[in-house]
């Protein structure tokens, strides 16, 4: 695992496995890797990992069956991406519509931009896939 010094290991951990529910690597109610598995693979403390796992237990993402270890919650994935949204909202929607605001860009022109730029970014994808 990549370390990212701007965030504690566990969160980086919890984040981890909540990137791999939305992904589809851990489908809802199927058993995530242990604590001693986590810690053995990434090298890091297993109470760094069991932290991180009991985030996710916290929030309502994970649950445990007692010895047999910590399963995907159903109706995980969508809580996740509905949380996601609305910090993708927060974090870029709210800036752009506020800067598009103070560049008298209407609504319909901002739209027009984003459907050309994702054919673009589309177009050049594909070019690039052929190439390869």
């Amino acid at each position: 695992m990549e370390m990212d010094a701007t965030q504690p290991i566990f969160r980086q951990l919890a984040l981890r496995i909540e990137q791999g529910i939305v992904d589809g690597t851990y489908p809802e109610e199927t058993q995530v890797p242990s604590t001693t598995e986590f810690s053995a693979f990434l090298r890091i403390n297993p109470a760094t990992a069991n932290k991180g796992i009991n985030l996710l237990v916290d929030t309502g993402i994970l649950y445990k069956k007692r010895g047999i270890g910590m399963f995907v919650v159903p109706g995980a994935r969508q809580k996740l991406l509905s949380s996601r949204r609305e910090a993708f909202t927060r974090q870029y929607i709210h800036p752009l519509l506020t800067e598009a605001a103070r560049l008298e860009i209407t609504p319909e022109d901002l739209s027009e931009m984003i459907r050309s730029t994702a054919a673009d970014l589309t177009t050049i994808a594909d070019t690039t896939r052929s190439a390869l």
